[in-house]
C-alpha cells in the first residue's frame, strides 16, 4: 500500500495535543470533572492521546453519528445518531472531541443534541478544521490545526476505512482514492 505524503508529522501532532491539553486543563481547572465525548470513529486516537495528557479529573464517553448524504450534498438534516453516550450529562462540563470539522453540520447537530441535555457547559475541541468548506458556523473552543480543502487521512481519519492508523496525518492525493 502506498502511503500518502505527510501534512503533519507524529511529532507535530504530539506537540499540538500537548498544547491543547494544557489549554483545556487551564480552562477547566475549577471543574470537579470534565466529560470528554469523542465522536467515533475518527476521534479515537486523538481522544486517547488528549485524555492521557490531561491532568484534570475527566471521564471518557463516545458518540457515533452518520452523515448519509454525499460529501457534496451533506446538510444538517443528513446527520443521524448511531450510538449515544452511556451516562447522562446533565450538570456536567462537557467537551465534544472531533477529529475534523469540515462543513460544520455534524458538530452543529451534536452541539444541539447535547446542549438540550442541560450540561453545565458544552465546548468543542477539534484536531483539524477546514474553514474553506464551512457551511454551518460552529464555535471551535480548542483547535489543533487549520488546513486547506484537501482529503486527509491518518491519526484516526480514513478514506474508505483505510489509512486510519497511520501515525501521522497525510494528504491523500486523488490517484490514491
Amino acid at each position: 500500500m502506498n502511503t500518502p505524503p505527510t501534512l503533519f508529522s507524529e511529532e507535530e501532532i504530539a506537540s499540538q495535543v500537548t498544547v491543547l491539553a494544557t489549554e483545556i486543563d487551564e480552562a477547566y481547572a475549577d471543574a470537579d470533572l470534565l466529560v470528554l465525548i469523542g465522536v467515533l470513529k475518527g476521534s479515537f486516537i486523538f481522544l486517547a492521546d488528549l485524555a492521557r495528557k490531561l491532568t484534570i479529573p475527566h471521564r471518557v464517553e463516545f458518540i457515533a453519528v452518520s452523515s448519509y448524504g454525499t460529501r457534496e450534498s451533506e446538510t444538517a438534516d443528513s446527520v443521524r445518531l448511531l450510538m449515544d453516550v452511556r451516562h447522562p450529562v446533565v450538570g456536567e462540563h462537557v467537551l465534544l472531541v472531533e477529529d475534523i470539522v469540515d462543513t460544520g453540520h455534524t458538530l452543529a447537530y451534536l452541539k444541539r443534541l447535547l446542549g438540550a441535555r442541560n450540561p453545565a457547559s458544552l465546548k468543542t475541541c477539534t484536531l483539524l478544521h477546514k474553514p474553506d468548506r464551512t457551511e454551518e458556523e460552529v464555535e471551535l473552543d480548542f483547535l489543533g490545526f487549520t488546513i486547506p480543502d484537501v482529503w486527509v487521512v491518518g491519526y484516526g481519519l480514513d478514506y474508505a476505512e483505510r489509512y486510519r492508523t497511520l501515525p501521522y496525518i497525510g494528504e491523500l492525493p486523488p490517484e490514491m482514492r
